[in-house]
């Protein structure tokens, strides 16, 4: 039937700003989809002991006073959502999160940030995985199709319908479905296993991150550096 048909388990945080190893989680959402249907989910509101941003907040629309006075400690939604996922990773399900980099990346500086387990340590030593990054793949199936690619626009392309964007749990919930519209467009993804996507996936980000580098040095721009490896690798100032 294909991975796409199975459990899939979208993943979304909404943060105080673009950059991973600095930014906080506000909002965060895992929800269960099996062939593009939700079925359980969870959210979590964090105050993330400091001022939200005025432009983090005109994105998804928390406030540093609501998330002061309605929010969990930071610690404690980033332990309970690094739980659940593991919980997953460690019965084989994929999880999926659009530009899965930004987010990975976000939640383990937070995890290191108030003395936590690490993803890897919560998984007994073994990578996060099986990942499904639809941002990641639908960049090299259709690398020369021209147009934006944040989540907006891709979904608008596979035809997946995107409730309230920069919602946690809406975006999460379009990137499981615009997993699946990728892999039902394109057979080939659709006929990889998880756990090969997921390895296809590292070498795909590799080859694009060497690209987007030379063009970095191309332009002059020293500001936006890609480092890490993939999902665990970071793009400073890009949120996607």
């Amino acid at each position: 039937m294909g991975w796409h048909r199975e459990l899939l388990i979208g993943f979304d945080l909404e943060t105080t700003g673009t950059d991973p190893r600095e930014a906080r989680i506000v909002t965060g959402a895992v929800i269960e989809v099996k062939d593009g249907q939700p079925l359980g989910r969870r959210e979590w509101l964090a105050d993330p002991g400091m001022e939200i941003p005025a432009d983090a907040v005109a994105v998804h629309g928390i406030s540093s006073e609501r998330a002061a006075a309605e929010g969990r400690p930071a610690d404690q939604v980033a332990d309970a959502i690094a739980e659940v996922l593991a919980g997953y990773w460690n019965t084989g399900v994929p999880v999926v999160a659009y530009n899965a980099t930004f987010d990975l990346t976000l939640l383990s500086a937070e995890l290191r940030r108030h003395g936590l387990p690490s993803l890897r340590e919560r998984l007994g030593g073994r990578e996060p995985a099986p990942v499904i990054d639809p941002y990641t793949i639908d960049r090299r199936v259709e690398r020369y199709r021209p147009g934006k690619r944040n989540l907006e626009a891709v979904c608008a392309e596979y035809g997946v319908v995107l409730g309230t964007a920069h919602d946690a749990l809406a975006d999460a919930l379009a990137a499981a479905r615009l997993a699946g519209a990728i892999a039902g467009r394109h057979g080939k993804i659709a006929a990889l296993a998880p756990a090969e996507l997921h390895r296809r996936q590292a070498g795909w980000y590799a080859a694009w991150a060497a690209d987007f580098q030379a063009f970095l040095r191309k332009k002059g721009d020293a500001e936006a550096v890609v480092d890490g490896e993939w999902p665990m690798r970071s793009v400073a100032g890009v949120r996607g």
